[in-house]
């Protein structure tokens, strides 16, 4: 798998460039009342946009009465052939000093029906846990795996001519003992959000 992730990371660089693709819409415009979850914006600073090289994102955020508080974050890249790739969760959120303390893959489906695999980490920072759950989606396609998203992006820019992609990350914070509960958390709200932000990323 390795090999072929670099195949396909190196192939990219060599078929010809199109037009970046644009967002029908900012994804500032994301609702902030989604279902039940009220959403304030949490901005991220210069020195990250700038090292994450993000076209546009959305950082927020958003509780509902009767739990607490999940962060949203989408990062959407309109082209990544020049270098500007995906900045995958497992490769930051060590860098940041946060260690894997389980990594499974999670079955959703939206409040629309729409079922989708994705990935859900239990991390860790001294006495601090999170629950995350990560996808990458373009195109009307959500994939959890970090080989296939690359496999699809050189598949798209040889079918399409295009390259842009969102990564979407849901965290939550962690009791310890109710490992559960968060994870019931954030998957609820990615249900949620799975259906209001349909017409946002690419398609």
């Amino acid at each position: 798998m390795v090999t072929v992730l670099v195949a396909a990371t190196v192939g990219l660089h060599h078929i010809s460039h199109g037009e970046a693709i644009p967002l029908w819409k900012p994804l500032a415009t994301l609702p902030m009342q989604l279902g039940t979850w009220r959403g304030v914006d949490v901005p991220l600073e210069p020195r990250i946009i700038k090292a994450v090289a993000v076209t546009d994102y959305v950082s927020r955020a958003y509780r509902n009465a009767a739990s607490p508080s999940v962060i949203l974050y989408v990062g959407y890249y309109k082209s990544q052939r020049t270098g500007e790739l995906i900045h995958s969760p497992k490769n930051c959120l060590p860098g940041a000093g946060w260690e894997p303390i389980s990594a499974n893959y999670v079955a959703l489906r939206g409040l629309d029906g729409r079922a989708a695999k994705v990935n859900e980490y239990l991390i860790e920072n001294g006495l601090q846990r999170q629950l995350v759950l990560y996808w990458y989606q373009s195109h009307g396609r959500i994939v959890a795996s970090e080989y296939w998203g690359k496999i699809y992006l050189v598949e798209d820019a040889l079918r399409l001519n295009r390259t842009d992609a969102a990564l979407v990350r849901i965290s939550t914070s962690v009791v310890r003992g109710h490992e559960q509960e968060a994870a019931q958390r954030a998957q609820a709200f990615a249900q949620v959000f799975l259906t209001g932000a349909t017409d946002l990323l690419p398609n």
